[in-house]
């Protein structure tokens, strides 16, 4: 089609006079549409050419329209409406839509982090809401909770248990401060009787046997302490890791079911309320959180229980063993036994420090 209309243009014959005037041109309608088409339909009218004779003449007789001076060939006022208002609605189409800025985009992408924020926030209020009520609700003995008894006693006899070896620590602990002191006095007492065996002659075999038994319990002392350390130690990584790792999944686990207990109650009070097109809304989103909440809430009870069971289990393997070290070390420190007490730390695979190796004191360790 456009073939067509620019063949229809290029074959139209334009009178020129000498002065380049092209006179005055006859209004037509037909000719208006069809170079409305070509102005919409995309040639570029700057590399178009007019032909003066048709096809048939010679290379003389072509005029390119840049080259063409004087008045330019102007439509009539309708035909130029028309073509102004097609050029409009072709621009209105989005046939090239602009490209979004980079700091449009930029704006985009901060707006949308903000959102996101904003509905954290808004989620993390709405929950803190319900579970300050509710916990203030059982405070005051007006809310229900939910209660698992087996699960509670354990948990209860655990902390219990806690405080106990705590309490146990502490004074293994103080046990330990005390007897290494006890053994630094030892050793420079048993110095003090060999030097004064070395400068009184008199009492030099007096001296000598009193400095020989300081530093035998000296030694003695250093295995026990070696012993205890080792005891200290395990109970510390029992009450402060072990035990602590189970009391962290039951705080969880308690966070969860006081959840658990708020979305129950906000979903028992909306299904007792009237049941409009706001309310069934409501209802549906209350059930969805309960149900959320509550595959949580028997999750984290599953962990805490099965925690409970490993902890009791390992609890008596390693106060086993503990107990029985510390009970083989210390009869046999105080009974001068040092062939048991050497025994039981081979036992227990206890290295103690390399003589006159340069290591922190087991004080510094702790």
């Amino acid at each position: 089609m456009t073939d067509g209309l620019m063949s229809k243009a290029a074959t139209m014959e334009i009178p020129i006079n000498g002065t380049g005037d092209t006179g005055s041109l006859p209004e037509d309608d037909g000719l208006e549409q069809d170079l409305q088409q070509v102005m919409v339909s995309g040639p570029n009218l700057n590399e178009t050419s007019i032909v003066s004779g048709g096809y048939g003449g010679t290379a003389e007789g072509i005029i390119p329209t840049s080259s063409v001076k004087g008045p330019s060939i102007s439509p009539s006022e309708s035909a130029a409406s028309r073509i102004a208002s097609q050029a409009d609605a072709s621009a209105g189409s989005g046939l090239h839509p602009p490209h979004p800025s980079p700091l449009a985009a930029g704006d985009e992408a901060t707006r949308g982090i903000a959102v996101e924020k904003f509905d954290i926030v808004k989620k993390w209020g709405i929950n803190t809401y319900k579970c300050t009520k509710q916990l203030i609700s059982e405070r005051f003995g007006r809310g229900s909770r939910t209660v698992d008894l087996e699960l509670e006693t354990q948990i209860e006899l655990l902390r219990d248990t806690k405080r106990k070896y705590e309490c146990v620590l502490q004074l293994a602990r103080a046990l330990t401060h005390h007897f290494y002191s006890l053994v630094q006095t030892q050793h420079a007492l048993g110095d003090a009787f060999s030097d004064l065996s070395q400068k009184s002659p008199e009492l030099q075999e007096e001296f000598g046997c009193n400095a020989e038994t300081q530093k035998l319990l000296c030694k003695n002392g250093e295995t026990l302490l070696g012993a205890v350390n080792f005891f200290v130690s395990s109970i510390n990584t029992l009450v402060n890791k072990t035990m602590e790792d189970t009391l962290m999944t039951v705080k969880q686990y308690e966070t969860a079911r006081l959840e658990y207990d708020a979305y129950r109650t906000d979903l028992e009070e909306l299904s007792m309320g009237p049941r409009d097109a706001s309310t069934l809304c409501r209802l549906e989103a209350a059930q969805s959180h309960f149900q959320s909440h509550k595959g949580k809430y028997e999750k984290l009870r599953a962990d805490v229980a099965v925690k409970l069971k490993f902890l009791e289990e390992n609890k008596i393997k390693v106060m086993h063993k503990q107990l029985l070290l510390f009970h083989n070390a210390v009869s046999a420190y105080f009974a001068g036994n040092q062939q048991q007490l050497a025994q039981t730390l081979r036992q227990f695979n206890i290295r103690l420090k390399t003589p006159g190796a340069e290591k922190p004191s087991w004080l510094e360790e702790q």
